[in-house]
C-alpha cells in the first residue's frame, strides 16, 4: 500500500488528484493542515510520497511551494492536471433560498466571484480548506451555510449540492506534483519513460546572462514549458529561476544541463518524470 500525504482531507482537490493519479493502486491518504506539514511528513518516513499543487490556469503559481520544494529532500516523480469544478453544497434539504453564509478556500471563493455576485445576500468567509468547509457543515448540522467543494466533498460529507460547476471559468486546471524521497525517486520512472524535467538555478550577475542559458538548452532541443522567477532574500536584484523543460531525447537534455553548468550557480534537479495529461 501507498501512504500519500496531501495538504487537506477527504474530499479536498488534493484527494482527488492522488486518488487519480494512482488510479487501480490501494493508497492511503494521509491529510496535512498545510504544505509544510506535507513536507515535514516526508521527512519523517521516506517511503511516503507526497502530493502538492503548484499552479492553476487562474491562480497562477504557488510561489511558497517553489520554495518548499527546493528546500527539501524530495524530488519529483510525476504530475496530474486536474479540472477544478466548483460546487455549492449545503446540508440535506436546504435550498438556495436558505442560505445565509457561504465558506471556502480563499481562492476558491475568487474563482466563483461570478456566482456569488449574483447573490449579494450571502455573507462570504474564508476557510482553510473546500474540503474542511464542507465537513464543518455535516459535524455541526449547519443550516444556512453552504461550502463551495468538490463533488467528492459533498458526497464524503452528505451534502445535498445546490448549484453544480459553479466556477466562473471552465478552464480551471491545477498541476499538481508528485513527490516522493529523492534518495528512492528512481524506482518510478524509467529513462524511456523521462520527457519532462523542473530545474531551479541562478545565473551569472551579468547582462544576457539568462539569455544565453535559455538559448544553450533550446540548443539541445529542449522545450521551455514555463519559467517561473523569484527574488533571492538579501541579494537585492538577483533572481532563482524555476524552469520545467520537455523533451524527446533523455540524453540531450543531460548533455544540456552539463552545458549550461559554466553559465549558472546552484543548479538543482528538482525532478525528472513523465509528463502529465490533461484530464478534461
Amino acid at each position: 500500500m501507498k501512504h500519500v500525504a496531501i495538504q487537506g482531507i477527504a474530499g479536498a482537490y488534493h484527494d482527488i488528484a492522488a486518488r487519480s493519479f494512482f488510479e487501480g493502486e490501494d493508497i492511503e491518504i494521509i491529510g496535512c493542515h498545510s504544505f509544510k506539514e506535507v513536507f515535514a511528513t516526508l521527512r519523517k518516513d521516506n517511503n511516503t510520497l507526497g502530493i502538492i499543487a503548484i499552479e492553476n490556469t487562474i491562480a497562477g503559481s504557488l510561489l511558497q511551494n517553489h520554495n518548499l520544494l527546493r528546500e527539501s529532500d524530495t524530488s519529483i516523480i510525476g504530475e496530474y492536471k486536474l479540472r477544478i469544478s466548483h460546487n455549492l453544497a449545503a446540508m440535506p434539504g436546504q435550498k438556495l433560498e436558505d442560505i445565509r453564509e457561504v465558506h471556502s478556500h480563499p481562492i476558491a471563493l475568487m474563482q466563483c466571484e461570478d456566482f456569488l455576485a449574483e447573490h449579494p445576500d450571502w455573507k462570504v468567509v474564508e476557510s482553510e480548506d473546500t474540503a474542511w468547509s464542507a465537513k464543518d457543515i455535516q459535524e455541526g448540522k449547519i443550516m444556512g451555510r453552504a461550502a463551495i467543494c468538490s463533488s467528492l466533498a459533498a458526497e464524503v460529507y452528505n451534502l445535498d449540492v445546490l448549484s453544480p460547476g459553479i466556477e466562473t471559468n471552465k478552464r480551471n486546471f491545477t498541476r499538481f506534483l508528485i513527490l516522493s524521497d529523492r534518495w528512492n525517486a528512481e524506482q518510478y520512472n524509467t529513462t524511456s519513460e523521462i520527457n519532462k524535467a523542473s530545474i531551479v538555478l541562478t545565473t551569472q550577475h551579468t547582462s544576457g546572462a539568462l539569455a544565453q542559458v535559455l538559448s544553450v538548452l533550446s540548443y539541445f532541443q529542449n522545450n521551455l514549458s514555463k519559467i517561473q522567477s523569484m527574488p533571492i532574500m538579501g541579494h537585492e536584484w538577483e533572481y532563482l529561476f524555476y524552469i520545467d523543460l520537455t523533451f524527446e531525447d533523455y540524453m540531450k537534455y543531460k548533455q544540456s544541463l552539463d552545458a549550461i553548468r559554466p553559465l549558472t550557480k546552484n543548479l538543482k534537479i528538482l525532478g525528472e518524470y513523465k509528463q502529465g495529461k490533461q484530464k478534461i
